[in-house]
């Protein structure tokens, strides 16, 4: 078992900054793969960005590229998600989540979840 809580959301006016942080306990956090999902509301949720076990290894949704880094420190087992030029389409509720699988990033595949934290942009 993996157990994953998210913090650092907020409001925040169009062109900010925020830093999002998933703290992990349980299982070895350089174990798993891990990822930001995010879901406002009325949608699905969505795949935001991943890291590999290392942290050698990212991938990016589209609209994010160049605007968010996720990272990882696995000695403090904190996965981390730093949001810039923030616009109001990133409004919604971001979970972090774990698998075992890499490139896999539909929510089918993690098998872990936190509980979210709200990130609202204000145009």
């Amino acid at each position: 078992q993996v157990q994953l809580v998210e913090s650092g959301g907020g409001l925040v006016q169009a062109g900010g900054s925020l830093r999002l942080s998933c703290a992990a306990s349980g299982r070895t956090f350089s174990n798993y793969v891990m990822a930001w999902f995010r879901q406002a509301p009325g949608k699905e949720r969505s795949f935001v960005a991943a890291v590999s076990g290392s942290g050698s290894f990212t991938d990016y949704t589209e609209s994010v590229k160049g605007r968010f880094t996720i990272s990882r420190d696995n000695a403090e087992n904190i996965l981390y998600l730093q949001m810039n030029s923030l616009k109001p389409e990133d409004t919604a509720l971001y979970y972090c989540a774990a698998t075992n699988r890499w490139g896999f990033y539909t929510k089918e595949f993690f098998g872990f979840w936190g509980r979210g934290t709200q990130v609202t942009v204000s145009s």
